[in-house]
């Protein structure tokens, strides 16, 4: 015989009952089946709603039986032909009315007991059974109408259901004694209690009513359809990636369950277990998918890691106290009080000192737990032996699940690391003594991150998703966005990595995209954003919350640089070409730094030196490798040197200034690059990275500009004044070009201190050819005393500054 279970979204509209019939009868095809159904899906959370209201005199009630009659009767008159519908019409109305009396009589009592929830919430399988059995008796097919309240016996303590398996396997056993073909249509979760009311199996029991049928008539296997393909590595509607398992074992499958993988009622594997009865978890609407099979282990099972799976209904119990230290059967009695409630306790954790446990029991059972435990040490906690009994809610548990889990070393120290790294903190932590568990007790608002996490560590191909969060898309920011579209396959397949954008955000709108922002339409989307906020654009990416998070910033701006510290102090990384946070005052510099090792985020700032070009890198390396420094030498500006490049006295100065603008080589208001600004910021970032505490006052500057044009406040102003002092420039010039001199705008360090300004530089300096707007660094150290390290190339462009920012964050995914 065929045992065949189908769940509630399989039967959520008539066209889906028909697609499940046609399954049923492959199957009938082949040998004699029992089919078990739920109710129609959604119909068990409406029956247990309308209970309440009307315990609430509240009449609203009536509009949902409304409604779901109607649906029935709808579902009879689309399925069946009209000359045979008379009789079930009737049976459904029937069923209706007598739903009816008894939510009028919640009503009047205002009264609702778990006796009257087992009868009304099992009305949906009763119903939802008897149209499929007149559907299949409509095709022709000899039906046999089973109703599982005769058959299954059970007993239910405060919702904890326990079946009386000597009555059920008898009365089954002797209900299908010589009826060995045909059709049998059996309603789930419906049962009696051994007076004979009518009760229920639990939420979820139509698995386990299929599980009973198939335990006593000793059938090989029981196949359950649902809306998925079988059981997955992790649940999918959190983890896109999780993929469906072929293989599991009777423990894996208990685990998983147990802690929240829906597609299996927990205790649907207690009757199964037992006479190794194999469950088949297969997908309604694709049966050609080979879906999941629940067995005993084998050896043939490769994977470390099964499952990863949540609980995040549950809240944390804490007793402690030097009461409890060495005292005999402390922890038998606070367990037996947890009994005496009938309190389910889902995971223990003791600290070996015997000063504290801890328990995680079901959100609803928290409170009677917590009084219950209080008033059982009422005296211990008078006299402050122990303290009362606090809560923590808002938890959640992540378990890793695995037979061969206590086979490999290592497993417990990835779980831990993965979440540590994302800043994921782990309130407690439980392994039963057979290691097929691993889990641990973290934020509720952390789960997320944490599924997806774990999930990248023990079940991907070696590969890391970088989410992104990018603000400044002008120059740089859409360079920057071309080269991720351009790259994206290249990363994943030669680094694995998966580069994704997820907000976007410029001085006006702002936009986010939890699926990804698409890089080729980005501006339009962009330009029917809302409006930008930078304390909203933090708050959203707080609020995600999503593992390898990284805040890029493509902006001059000081106000969005002050945001730095909250990215990092929730471990968000941050790259950034914006100079003013690592130039800023020194101890909020180095608070940056504290932060970043702290919360383990990267904070990376490459081109806040020299673009693209790996002159920080370069420096740390030196510094962690040993070598002191002891001259720093540089041109540092590619603005100044492509300004005093093109300019020959020819044509005045003011207009190369302009050139410089109009090709991107200059700040928005090129007046911070002329003034030397820039290169003395560049200047001690350099210093603070060999060690040195300065500031950027220290920096001694030799300025060409006159302090009228310093001090002008606009653009416009700034040009005519450098056009009134066209004649210096050209002094300047005609000084340079006399003593056979090139002009570059030289950046020191030495001695620990630092300045900035124009010099001649002769044929026979590393700076003298120089061209266009490059950037070069010599590196004087004790490794390095004559012939300095030299870094040189472009040091300004668009390009060049996004490919800076673009090899930050393949740091970070290579971290």
């Amino acid at each position: 015989m065929n045992v065949l279970k189908f769940g509630g979204s399989s039967l959520a509209s008539p066209e889906r009952i028909k697609l499940v019939a046609e399954t049923v009868e492959k199957h009938l095809k082949n040998d004699s089946t029992l089919a078990v159904f739920s109710a129609f899906g959604g119909v068990t959370n409406d029956l247990l709603e309308m209970a309440e209201l009307a315990a609430k005199e509240d009449p609203a009630y009536k509009t949902i039986l409304e409604k779901n009659e109607k649906r029935h009767l709808d579902a009879v008159r689309e399925l069946i032909p009209v000359n045979d519908q008379s009789a079930v019409l009737s049976k459904v109305k029937t069923e209706f009315n007598r739903l009816e009396t008894l939510y009028e009589g919640v009503y009047l009592l205002n009264e609702l007991s778990n006796k009257t929830k087992h009868v009304v919430s099992g009305f949906g399988e009763i119903l939802s059974s008897l149209i499929i059995n007149a559907y299949f008796k409509s095709k022709g097919i000899n039906t046999n109408f089973v109703d599982s309240r005769e058959l299954v016996v059970c007993r239910n303590n405060n919702e904890k259901v326990q079946v009386n398996y000597a009555k059920t396997n008898r009365n089954i056993q002797n209900y299908f004694s010589g009826k060995t073909k045909g059709l049998f249509v059996a309603p789930g979760f419906v049962a009696k209690n051994d007076d004979g009311v009518p009760s229920t199996l639990g939420r979820g029991g139509s698995d386990f009513t299929a599980a009973i049928f198939s335990a006593a008539l000793k059938i090989k296997k029981v196949i359950i359809y649902t809306d998925v393909n079988g059981m997955y590595t992790a649940n999918p509607m959190i983890v896109p990636q999780a993929y469906s398992l072929d293989k599991i074992s009777y423990e894996e499958a208990m685990e998983l369950s147990h802690f929240g993988a829906k597609v299996l009622y927990p205790p649907t594997l207690q009757p199964l277990l037992e006479q190794q009865i194999e469950i088949h978890i297969k997908n309604t609407f694709k049966p050609k998918e080979p879906g999941t099979i629940v067995s005993k282990s084998t050896k043939e099972n490769f994977r470390w890691v099964t499952g990863i799976t949540h609980i995040d209904s549950i809240k944390l119990l804490n007793i402690e106290g030097s009461g409890m230290v060495g005292i005999p059967g402390f922890s038998k009695r606070f367990f037996e009080v947890l009994f005496q409630e009938n309190i389910n306790v889902v995971l223990i954790t003791q600290a070996s000192s015997e000063h504290s446990i801890c328990v995680a029991v079901k959100d609803d059972e928290a409170k009677a737990a917590r009084e219950a435990l209080n008033e059982a040490f009422e005296v211990e906690i008078q006299n402050n032996k122990i303290k009362p009994v606090t809560v923590e809610e808002n938890v959640a548990i992540v378990a890793l699940v695995g037979d061969r889990m206590k086979s490999h070393h290592g497993l417990s120290g990835k779980m831990f690391s993965a979440l540590g790294n994302n800043n994921i903190n782990i309130r407690a932590i439980a392994q039963g003594s057979s290691e097929r568990n691993i889990s641990a007790v973290i934020a509720k608002k952390d789960v997320k991150k944490a599924l997806n996490t774990l999930h990248e560590q023990f079940f991907e191909v070696p590969s890391k998703e970088l989410n992104l969060f990018i603000t400044g898309v002008g120059n740089v920011g859409s360079k920057l966005l071309a080269q991720l579209k351009k790259q994206e396959n290249y990363l994943l397949e030669k680094l694995r990595l998966k580069v994704r954008v997820l907000g976007l955000s410029n001085s006006k709108k702002m936009i986010f995209n939890e699926e990804g922002i698409d890089l080729q339409n980005w501006e339009d989307a962009l330009e029917n954003g809302q409006s930008a906020d930078k304390k909203d654009f933090f708050e959203k990416v707080q609020k995600l919350n999503l593992r390898n998070s990284v805040f890029v910033d493509n902006t001059a701006s000081a106000e969005i640089s002050s945001w730095y510290r909250h990215y990092l102090a929730n471990s968000i990384s941050v790259v950034t070409c914006n100079k003013i946070a690592c130039a800023d005052d020194y101890v909020n510099y180095q608070e940056l730094q504290n932060l970043s090792r702290e919360y383990g985020a990267s904070f990376l700032y490459e081109t806040n030196v020299g673009a693209g070009l790996p002159i920080i890198d370069t420096l740390k390396n030196l510094v962690a490798s040993g070598d002191q420094v002891k001259k720093i030498q540089a041109v540092l500006s590619g603005s100044l040197n492509f300004v005093f490049n093109n300019y020959d006295a020819s044509s005045p100065f003011y207009k190369t200034v302009e050139m410089a603008m109009k090709e991107g080589y200059t700040e928005p208001d090129p007046k911070i690059d002329l003034s030397g600004v820039d290169v003395a910021r560049k200047i001690l970032i350099l210093a603070r990275e060999t060690g040195l505490k300065l500031e950027l006052e220290d920096i001694e500057k030799k300025n060409f500009l006159s302090e009228e044009a310093l001090n002008s406040e606009n653009n416009e102003e700034f040009f005519k004044l450098l056009e009134r002092d066209e004649e210096k420039f050209k002094e300047i010039y005609n000084n340079a070009e006399k003593n056979d001199a090139q002009l570059k705008y030289v950046a020191q360090l030495e001695n620990g201190k630092a300045q900035v300004g124009l010099q001649e530089v002769g044929p026979d300096h590393p700076f003298y050819n120089l061209s266009g707007s490059d950037n070069i660094v010599l590196f004087f150290t004790e490794r390095y005393p004559d012939q300095p390290l030299i870094v040189k190339g472009a040091g300004a462009g668009a390009d060049v500054t996004a490919s800076g920012i673009f090899a930050d964050v393949i740091r970070i995914g290579k971290k």
